[in-house]
């Protein structure tokens, strides 16, 4: 019962489910770590991106590698945070913004005040236990279904200062590394899912599109 609570709550987490957020940039996150990344930028304005939506052909785009991790990236992983948060959601590839450079923003904390930041991730292990998530995505609104994935997994990236580092990640931070770093190799969690499956959601995205495009 208490492993099911628990599954429960991360389910909960990974559905995007959370407290509703206002205000600027700056009064959402950890100063600490808000205070390096605008100090980083220079105080760049930070802006919303579109997040593409499936099954837009560009979310399957394989992500080139970042070759210099320099001002033009550093106010990348700002509007890419700046877009996570506002979702809100716990994390965001370049990939779903379409940019198409391996870089990937996460948050998983209650409070999302503990942002990661990925540059050129690459996972170089991982656990040979699997565990069924149930995944939703800001590229696929409104729609959760379950997915196997490992356990734990290593991850080795470049940080902010162009360092090398390396994170050991389980829960529901495994689970996001692994969806963001599908989608930087152009998958989409859906695509683990069965054809009809795909095909409905596909479906529903479409019509949902049409729609809103003609309210405008």
């Amino acid at each position: 019962m208490a492993d099911s609570f628990c599954l429960f709550g991360i389910m909960y987490a990974w559905c995007f489910q959370f407290k509703e957020r206002t205000g600027h940039f700056e009064d959402k996150k950890n100063e600490s770590n808000w205070d390096r990344l605008i100090a980083l930028l220079d105080n760049s304005y930070m802006a919303l991106l579109k997040v593409l939506s499936y099954p837009d052909p560009r979310l399957h785009k394989v992500a080139k590698p970042v070759a210099t991790v320099d001002a033009r990236i550093k106010k990348i992983v700002a509007d890419m945070a700046e877009t996570m948060y506002e979702a809100p959601g716990v994390g965001l590839a370049a990939t779903q913004v379409d940019i198409h450079e391996r870089i990937v923003v996460i948050d998983v904390s209650d409070d999302q005040n503990e942002l990661l930041v990925f540059i050129n991730p690459e996972i170089i292990w991982a656990s040979p236990e699997k565990k069924m998530w149930r995944e939703g995505c800001l590229s696929v609104p409104e729609f959760y279904d379950e997915v196997e994935r490992p356990a734990q997994v290593k991850v080795k990236a470049l940080d902010l200062n162009g360092k090398e580092f390396e994170i050991e990640a389980d829960g529901l931070l495994a689970v996001c590394l692994q969806h963001e770093l599908d989608h930087l190799q152009g998958k989409v969690f859906v695509e683990y899912l069965s054809l009809l499956k795909r095909n409905r959601i596909s479906q529903k995205l479409k019509k949902r599109s049409k729609e809103l495009q003609g309210q405008r």
